[in-house]
Formats: C-alpha cells, structure tokens, sequence
C-alpha cells in the first residue's frame, strides 16, 4: 500500500497506511504542532505473538502521502501493543505501550520511550517499564490535571491464582505521576469491573467524564469526577452500545464532545468466541478465569458499522449518530490472512484547529485505514437512524 490520500467525496479523503506487516491493528493518532500528523499502531502476524511490535507513520502537513511505516519498538519474547503518544507541558515526545507474553494480559507492562520526530522519521529511545502492578493496560491519552500531574487512564487485567486471563475481573484504575512520568501510583475507580479502556474528557468548571468499553457488550459506560481528576464516580450505562471493542471520545472546538466506536451489542448479535486470544498455540492449559465476582465477558459481537456518536449534554446522551464506513464486521477470527475477519474497529478521531476531523481505524485487521474529513463534515456523513 502507497499510503496515498484519494478524494472519495467531496470533503473526504482517505488513505490506506504502508505497512508491510500482515496485521495492523490498534491505531493512535497524535496532532504535531507543525501540522504534521503522527499514527502508531501494532503490527505482526497474530496479535498475542511475540512479533507483534509498535509501528508509526507520518502524513506531513500538506502531503498527498503518508510516509513508510517504522518500527519503534520490537521485543523478540513479547506481544508489544496500544501505543499512546504524549506531547506533555513543557516539551517532549512520549511514547506509551503495552507489552505482555502471549495472552497472558495479566502479566502486561507498560513502557514508556522518548519519541523523537524529524520530518517523516520517528525515532523511540529505549526506555523503561513504568513501576505499576502487572496486567496495566492503555489506550487512551494522558491528561494534565491542573496541579501537573500526569494522568493515565489504565484497566487492570487482575491476576487469578492457577487461571488464564479472559477478561472477566478487569477493572478501570488512572495511573499518576506527580514527577512527570518517573514514578507513578495506581488510583481505583470504585465498582469499575468490566469497564475498560477509560478514556477522559475536560468539561466545564473543573469537571471531567470518562467513557469506557464493556466487557460485557452492553453499552458504553460513563462515569464523572467533580474535582479535575482527583477522584471518579462509579461508571454508569449511556445510550451508546458497546460490542466489546474500543471506543475513543474527545471534546469538540464547540463544546460537544463526539465519541467514535462500533454502536451495536450483544443483544443484536448471537455471533461469539471463547476469548480474544482463543486463536493462539500454546502449552498453557490452565482453564479460564471464573467469573465469579467480576463479570461474564462477551467476545465476537460484529466490529461495525464506524460511526460518530454526538453530544450536547458532557456525555450524558447521545442522539446525533453519524455513520462513517458500514460493513459485515466479522471478528469471529483475529487472523488476517485467510480473510474471515472483516472488522472495523478500533477508531480513533482528532479535530484539527482548523476543524478537519481526522479519523483512524483497523481495517480487516490487514490495514489502518486513515479518513480525513474537511470542515463542515457533520452535515456530510449519513445519520444512522435504527
């Protein structure tokens, strides 16, 4: 793939990122203060096996082509996965990820590198693991509470004595740094179980929301903190569903905040699979974790349609519901070669000042599909109605 960006309809253009790999999932975009735009993603074979590893790719202001993708982290003996990149007060480039042998998400670490950019080329330093618990996982964006401190929204895959990881007792928790990034803490948020993937929002008067993907395929789950972070409420349902896949929430130039995913659930689909990692070789013969006292994980609910969900009330309702890209969203199989998977998933979304929107997403598990949308693009996109 060329990466090239082809105008598709008026005010849209679209590009497939170049990757050699032949999985591509998980994608991150970052807005570089030149312009420039900068997208992460994982890329191997399979993700849980160890050549799964961080890759990035650069569309300059202006260009008409993405730039060639680069590695920027490679561990031989892990799956290495959810880049998150972070450009802090003060200066500097951060990249963030997980990494974690085979399936096993409860054995995960995060790493943290100094990210580097020169024109198309990034460059990641070697770095560190953070000093939090194992089974910490990202994938949303640090934020800066008003005292300095870093906040990084993490869910916890809790170790079960003697069982493998399904899923079923992951909790929300927000990792804290006070020393910008050297040493953190890891912070609960109470009754969390199943909502994962917190990703933050600033509203008004010091206020905040985050919004979660659910484990149990039900809908998106939104919880408030009062003081600017220093402590969350328990999460509660919104009128979005959740198929168990990641979502990503930002807050518009106008105030609304838009909120990108697959809108569907388990309640309308019977397709399932045992676990996200069901596809893996492997000598681990330990059974499943219980659900019991967490939850009852749904795995396999369609990764589609793509759409942008709209809200004029901080998150609390979502009327305004704008399709992006429809599809089968099969994701029965994670492999990406014999072409059963036909997922669109994993979105991301950034308004740039000008109020381009730019979105990001895995594309059959075999690409990053990036959708550029000018101005004025919620009056273009189809409104899903059912």
């Amino acid at each position: 793939m060329t990466g090239g960006l082809a105008k598709v309809a008026p005010g849209r253009d679209e590009a497939f990122l170049p990757s050699p790999m032949i999985q591509n999932h998980e994608a991150f975009l970052s807005l570089a203060a030149d312009g420039a735009l900068i997208c992460a993603w994982f890329g191997g074979t399979l993700e849980g096996k160890s050549d799964i590893s961080i890759h990035g790719s650069v569309l300059l202001p202006g260009a008409a082509s993405w730039g060639p993708a680069q590695v920027l982290s490679h561990d031989p003996l892990h799956s290495e996965q959810n880049p998150v990149i972070f450009a802090p007060p003060g200066g500097g480039l951060w990249l963030f990820h997980t990494s974690q042998p085979s399936g096993n998400q409860d054995e995960c670490r995060i790493r943290m590198a100094p990210l580097s950019r020169d024109g198309l080329t990034l460059t990641a330093g070697e770095g560190r693991f953070l000093d939090l618990p194992r089974g910490c996982f990202v994938r949303a964006p640090l934020v800066v509470r008003e005292d300095g401190a870093w906040l990084l929204p993490i869910f916890r895959c809790v170790q079960r004595s003697g069982q493998r990881w399904n899923g079923s007792h992951d909790t929300a928790n927000v990792g804290v740094s006070h020393d910008r990034g050297a040493t953190w803490v890891l912070e609960d948020v109470p009754a969390s179980t199943g909502s994962v993937h917190m990703s933050p929002v600033a509203l008004d008067r010091g206020r905040m929301a985050a919004f979660y993907r659910r484990r149990q395929s039900d809908f998106v789950h939104r919880s408030d903190s009062l003081d600017g972070g220093h402590t969350w409420a328990a999460p509660v349902a919104t009128d979005v569903p959740n198929n168990n896949s990641s979502i990503a929430t930002i807050r518009l130039r106008d105030g609304r905040i838009a909120m990108i995913g697959n809108p569907v659930n388990a309640a309308m689909s019977t397709d399932r699979r045992a676990s996200l990692y069901d596809e893996l070789d492997g000598a681990d013969t330990r059974p499943d974790a219980d659900p019991e006292g967490g939850c009852a994980p749904i795995w396999s609910v369609p990764r589609a349609p793509v759409a942008v969900c709209l809200s004029a009330d901080g998150g609390k309702t979502f009327p305004v519901r704008l399709l992006v890209e429809d599809g089968p969203g099969t994701c029965t199989s994670n492999d990406s070669i014999d072409g059963r998977n036909k997922e669109m998933s994993y979105p991301w979304l950034i308004e740039a000042p000008d109020g381009t929107l730019h979105l990001a997403y895995t594309y059959h598990r075999r690409a990053i599909k990036h959708v550029r949308l000018a101005p004025g693009w919620e009056t273009r996109l189809p409104e899903i109605t059912a």
